[in-house]
C-alpha cells in the first residue's frame, strides 16, 4: 500500500513517464489500467486524510494548522474508537480545550481501547485522591500517561512517592509536576539521590520539597546527581540551609550549555567570576532566569537608571523581579523625584526595589503627593513619564 505522499510522487513520476512514451509513440495499452488504479488508491488516501483532518478540527477542537500536522501521524476511516475516547474523557471532566492538547501532542490516545486501556489509569487516579479538575490537568499536561502501564508505571510511581511524602494530597502535587516531564521514575537512581541528600543532613522538609516541585532533578541518573551535589558544595552552598536545595534545583534543572550562556550574560557586564558565583550563593534564582530576561533587567537598571553593575549584584534578588510590574514602576517614581530634586541621588537598589509595597508608596509616593499630585498614578501604570516630559532615555541620574 502506498502511503499519501509516496502515491502522490510515484504518480507524478508515472504520469510523466506516460507523457514521454506518448509522445513517442510507444505507450503500451496496459498503462491505462496502471494509472488508473494507481490514481484510485491516491483518491482514498486524499479523503481518508481529509475524514481525519476534518474530525480533529469539528470534534477535537484543533485549527486547520495542528490539525493538518496531526492527521500526518494518524489515520482512521471509521469513528467508532475516536468517539469512545472523546466520550469517555468528557464525562471524566474534559474540557475541549484538554482534549484538544492531548490530540496535538499524542494522537493514538484516540485508537486505545477507552475501557480496557485508558479507564483504569482514570479511576486509579481518583481513587488516590485526584480531583476532577486535577485529573484533567495531569492527564493533558502528559499524555503519555495514557499509554504507559498502570501496573508496571503509575502504581510503582504512586508507592515509590508515597513512601516519601508519607500523604496522597503531596504525592497528587508531585504527580503533577512529575507528568510534566515524561520521564520513568528509576527507583535505583530515586532513592540513592535521596540517601545522599539525607547524608549530607540536609532537612526532610527540604527534601520533601525538592520531590513534590521538581521530582525530575530527583530523577536523574544516580551519577549526575552526585555530581552536581559535589559542586553546589564546592560553590560554597550549606547543606544544612533551604538555599542548597534551591541551587541543586537550578544547577540539575539546566542544561550545561544553558547555564554557560547564563554565565557569559553576566559576563557582558564586566562581572568576574567571583562576583557570578556571589549571585548564585545570594539569590540561586538569578541563575536560573533567562538570558533575555538578564539581559533586559540589567540594561534597564545599569543604563536608564545608572546603577553600577556591582551595585546591581550586590542584591542580585532584585533581578527576578518583575521588569514590569515591579523595577519600572518603582524606578520610574524615582525618577521623577530627582528630576525634580527631591531626593538624593545615592539611592541603594535596595531601598528602590527590594522594600514592601507598603513601605515604598509610604517612603517614594506619598510623602511628595503634594508636590507631585501624579506619582500614584505613575506608580500604577495609568500615566507614562512622557506625560510629564520625563523619560529615561537621557543622562542617567543615580550615581552609585
Amino acid at each position: 500500500m502506498f502511503s499519501f505522499s509516496s502515491s502522490r510522487v510515484s504518480l507524478k513520476m508515472i504520469v510523466s513517464l506516460f507523457v514521454s512514451n506518448a509522445q513517442l509513440g510507444i505507450l503500451p495499452f496496459h498503462s491505462l489500467f496502471v494509472i488508473r488504479s494507481l490514481s484510485s488508491r491516491v483518491s482514498s488516501n486524499l479523503n481518508d486524510h481529509s475524514f481525519t483532518v476534518s474530525f480533529l478540527i469539528n470534534s477535537c477542537g484543533l485549527t486547520l494548522k495542528s490539525a493538518q500536522s496531526v492527521s500526518k501521524r494518524i489515520c482512521f476511516k471509521t469513528l467508532e474508537r475516536p468517539d469512545l475516547v472523546l466520550r469517555l474523557l468528557r464525562e471524566h471532566g474534559f474540557t475541549n480545550s484538554h482534549i484538544s492538547k492531548i490530540v496535538k501532542f499524542r494522537p493514538n490516545v484516540l485508537l486505545l481501547h477507552p475501557e480496557r486501556t485508558i479507564l483504569p489509569k482514570l479511576e486509579f487516579l481518583c481513587s488516590i485522591g485526584v480531583s476532577r479538575s486535577d485529573l484533567s490537568v495531569i492527564v493533558s499536561q502528559n499524555p503519555d500517561l495514557l499509554n504507559r502501564s498502570i501496573k508496571q508505571n503509575l502504581i510503582p510511581h504512586y508507592h515509590i512517592l508515597k513512601s516519601i511524602l508519607v500523604s496522597d494530597e503531596k504525592v497528587i502535587k508531585c504527580f503533577k509536576n512529575l507528568v510534566k516531564t515524561s520521564i520513568v521514575l528509576s527507583q535505583i537512581d530515586f532513592f540513592a539521590n535521596l540517601s545522599l541528600l539525607r547524608g549530607l543532613g540536609i532537612p526532610q522538609s527540604s527534601i520533601s520539597s525538592l520531590v513534590i516541585h521538581y521530582p525530575r532533578v530527583v530523577c536523574l541518573k544516580a551519577f549526575n546527581f552526585a555530581e552536581g551535589v559535589k559542586k553546589v558544595i564546592e560553590i560554597g552552598f550549606d547543606p544544612s540551609k533551604s538555599t542548597f536545595v534551591r541551587a541543586l534545583r537550578i544547577l540539575l534543572g539546566s542544561s550545561q550549555k544553558t547555564w554557560e550562556h547564563r554565565i557569559e550574560a553576566y559576563r557582558r557586564w564586566g562581572l568576574s567570576e567571583e562576583e557570578i558565583l556571589s549571585i548564585f550563593r545570594k539569590s540561586p534564582i538569578c541563575m536560573g532566569l533567562s538570558v533575555k530576561n538578564i539581559m533586559c533587567s540589567m540594561n534597564f537598571l545599569v543604563c536608564k537608571m545608572g546603577w553600577q553593575p556591582a551595585a546591581v549584584v550586590r542584591v542580585p534578588v532584585v533581578l527576578s523581579y518583575g521588569l514590569e510590574t515591579r523595577i519600572k514602576p518603582r524606578c520610574s517614581v524615582v525618577r521623577v523625584l530627582l528630576l525634580q530634586s527631591l531626593i538624593e541621588a545615592d539611592l541603594p537598589v535596595s531601598s528602590v526595589l527590594s522594600t514592601t509595597e507598603e513601605y515604598f508608596l509610604e517612603r517614594f509616593v506619598t510623602k511628595y503627593q503634594d508636590q507631585v499630585p501624579q506619582l500614584l498614578d505613575i506608580f500604577q501604570g495609568k500615566m507614562g513619564l512622557t506625560e510629564l516630559g520625563f523619560g529615561f532615555d537621557g543622562k542617567s541620574v543615580i550615581l552609585d
